[in-house]
């Protein structure tokens, strides 16, 4: 797929891997609506962008807070559309994460941790689907994590919402054979962003866990954007651990053990 001139809309736009990709995407010649909660963040991104004579509108909406508003995913396409027109690409980028024990987690942080990560894709996706059905045509990217195949010890909540969000992207994807319209699926293992606190990085670290550039994971998520992948790994050996671990889990929840006893010295109680 040729990205100069598709409408994309890009959630988590302000972040780390956001602004990267935001970026890579202009470059490609693409018309950008990038959604964060950072009003501050997302205007200078807009501005760079802009001043390099590419397309880019900020859509500040905060999905934290869904008490404020009955529909914020309507709300965005809507904006969006009023804005760009019809949409080619919805890029579900945002997401946050926690190294932690479950016992240690608020019930509040994980509803918004799995409302954020899977329901805000859901409903976004939901809200496109019909310009995409009436065209017959359109691309869905979520951008998971490695750990939504491994159910990854101390990031309970978070695997728990990737594995959402993987299998929401199968079941949709098996639902819209015949439509024209692609969903791709995209699974990085652990990136050097500020998602990864100093004991979460002291972690990776000790367990020898590979982490990738953000340029790296934004080279590879434009690679299966314009592919039209179903699914797109990024990294070994944890895509070969991600395949072994769907038929296989015994041999990966031996290989874990060690880690996980390892990384539980570096969590920092809240209590």
């Amino acid at each position: 797929m040729n990205l100069n001139g598709k409408r994309i809309v890009l959630t988590g736009a302000a972040g780390g891997v956001g602004q990267l990709l935001a970026l890579a995407l202009s470059n490609k010649g693409a018309k950008l609506a990038l959604v964060d909660r950072d009003g501050a963040r997302l205007a200078a991104l807009c501005e760079k962008i802009t001043q390099s004579g590419a397309i880019a509108i900020a859509i500040v909406s905060d999905f934290h807070a869904t008490e404020a508003i009955s529909d914020p995913a309507q709300k965005v396409v809507d904006d969006v559309t009023n804005c760009l027109g019809a949409i080619d690409i919805l890029i579900n980028s945002a997401g946050i994460g926690d190294f932690t024990l479950l016992s240690e987690q608020s019930t509040a942080r994980i509803a918004q941790m799995m409302h954020i990560n899977a329901t805000v894709p859901i409903q976004l996706t939901h809200a496109l689907l019909p310009g995409f059905l009436a065209r017959k045509s359109g691309q869905i990217v979520n951008v998971g994590s490695i750990f939504g195949s491994i159910g990854f010890p101390h990031y309970a909540t978070y695997s728990a919402s990737k594995f959402a969000l993987r299998g929401f992207s199968q079941a949709l994807r098996r639902e819209l054979i015949d439509s024209g319209i692609v969903v791709t699926y995209i699974a990085p293992r652990a990136i050097k962003t500020p998602m990864n606190d100093q004991a979460a990085s002291k972690m990776l670290a000790a367990t020898n866990t590979a982490m990738d550039d953000p340029q790296v994971v934004v080279a590879q998520i434009i690679k299966a954007i314009e592919a039209e992948k179903y699914e797109h790994y990024i990294g070994q050996p944890e895509s070969f651990f991600a395949w072994l671990n769907g038929f296989l889990p015994c041999a990966v929840n031996m290989g874990l053990k060690k880690q996980a006893r390892i990384a539980r010295q570096f969590i920092v109680s809240k209590n």
